[in-house]
């Protein structure tokens, strides 16, 4: 083959460049090493800026404490309080929001908490879903954690549940095709929901249904990837959580299973007197269904409730969609559920946008104070949550690139903690952080019958996180308002 190119290399000659084109030439006195600024500033031809936040950092909101009035209590715990607040401020002035207040001092006690309430801050600031709790600004100060969410004056659908005793079909199937969506676009995302029952489900003012309370989510949880964490609420758990063999999505379509049985008899399909027995009867009782349910309601429960996770309906890779395709939600336009125009079953009768009808008047009575910090942390300890402050793209009006820093107790009477906006609590109570939540009644059984006359949104309830199988610690709830 002739030869396409023939090149000689030879030594290389040094070539001088001539760079006197890029000099700046000026005479030593033209050049004041010591200007006078105030002189300078006074001449004419200067313009003066006055620094801001404004002028800094043109087009971005600073949020605080300091810019929302507060209306009600509408939850208390060991870590701080729930707000329903007003703003005060900005292009939102006159808007309610829900507003979670957290002490830093007792978040940074556990390491898993920090990790988790900065897990489920991100979640809230990445997954934007019509059936999802929306968060609109996250802040700090000195000492406390700042959520604000939007607020959810339907209540949650464990009072509703608990009022009705039990659904009829045709609405528990309403609220069940939006949680699935929801919990669908989670699994799309990579998450885990991983805590799913009715005191975690809110409706909204028209009353749709939204998520709340992230705290147990796993993020990054792909096709065949497992988890092992213990957590959740015992009587919602899947028995692979229960056997500690590892987890992944089809956790959420037990929960579902669990869930949807509660809602068609008035209780999950697995209680106890005591949380041992009620594991036991999740990996080893027979299902029992009532003969009043209908063929598609009873094929669909089994189907969800499966113990062997190959078997189990949504079962990987179909996920949510052979859950969507099943006969039970035959008459289901999946188009118009997510764009909510299904007419909600249940619309709440509110006199205006900051009714607290549908809270408990335990707190909703009480006088909204953020009482002060009685500690302040250390530098180091507050670079822990460097980067919490958030304000949503659709306060600003405009869209955002998202900044992301990676860093439960069932029904029961007297003594339920309810979590309308993710609070939770661990002995000492507890709203933002991760939980396994085991109940425990004033007798020491589980109770798994609707009471609302003793149901209480945000009270106190023993929550259990096993970290390692042999290892047992409290833990908070991550919730949302754990946020």
């Amino acid at each position: 083959m002739a030869d396409v190119f023939h090149l000689e290399l030879h030594d290389v000659e040094t070539v001088e460049v001539d760079d006197s084109d890029d000099a700046i030439e000026i005479e030593e006195d033209e050049y004041d090493q010591n200007p006078n600024i105030n002189a300078i500033v006074e001449t004419d031809d200067t313009e003066t800026v006055q620094l801001t936040e404004q002028t800094v950092n043109p087009g971005q909101e600073k949020t605080g404490p300091q810019d929302f009035e507060l209306r009600k209590v509408l939850g208390k715990g060991g870590y701080g309080k729930v707000f329903q607040v007003r703003k005060l401020t900005g292009t939102d002035a006159n808007t309610v929001f829900a507003m979670k207040v957290l002490r830093k001092a007792s978040i940074v006690r556990n390491q898993k908490d920090t990790a988790h309430t900065k897990a489920e801050r991100n979640i809230l600031e990445e997954v934007k879903h019509p059936f999802i709790v929306d968060l609109k600004y996250a802040f700090q100060t000195g000492g406390k954690l700042y959520l604000i969410l939007e607020y959810l004056s339907g209540g949650e659908l464990f009072m509703h549940l608990e009022r009705e005793g039990i659904f009829l079909e045709d609405t528990a199937c309403f609220y069940l095709a939006e949680i699935i969506l929801a919990l669908e676009h989670l699994h799309g995302q990579g998450i885990i929901y991983r805590d799913l029952k009715p005191e975690n489900i809110l409706l909204d003012a028209q009353g749709h249904v939204k998520l709340t309370d992230f705290g147990l989510c796993k993020e990054h949880i792909n096709e065949g990837i497992l988890t092992h964490t213990f957590c959740g609420t015992i009587e919602y758990m899947a028995p692979e959580i229960l056997t500690r063999h590892g987890h992944g999505k089809e956790v959420d379509w037990w929960s579902l299973g669990a869930l949807t049985y509660d809602m068609l008899t008035g209780a999950p399909p697995f209680t106890a007197e005591n949380r041992k027995k009620t594991i036991e009867k999740i990996l080893r009782v027979k299902l029992n269904l009532p003969p009043y349910l209908t063929g598609d309601a009873r094929d669909l429960v089994r189907k969800l409730l499966k113990r062997q996770v190959p078997s189990r309906l949504g079962a990987a890779p179909e996920d949510a969609q052979a859950v969507k395709q099943h006969q039970f939600f035959k008459h289901i336009n999946w188009d118009d559920v997510l764009s909510r125009k299904l007419d909600p079953p249940f619309k709440p009768s509110l006199s205006g946008d900051d009714d607290v009808s549908q809270f408990d008047t335990k707190f909703t009575k009480q006088t909204p104070v953020d009482s002060p910090v009685e500690s302040t942390l250390s530098e180091s300890a507050n670079l822990i949550f460097q980067g919490f402050t958030y304000i949503a793209p659709s306060v600003l009006g405009e869209q955002m690139p998202s900044h992301v820093v990676r860093a439960r107790s069932p029904r029961k009477p007297g003594s339920s903690f309810r979590r309308h906006f993710g609070f939770t609590h661990a002995q000492h109570g507890n709203i933002l952080g991760p939980h396994c939540s085991f109940p425990e009644t004033p007798s020491g059984g589980a109770s798994h019958h609707h009471n609302h006359h003793n149901h209480n949104p945000f009270a106190p309830a023993h929550n259990f996180n096993m970290a390692s199988a042999g290892e047992e610690m409290m833990e908070v709830g991550s919730g949302l308002p754990h946020v």
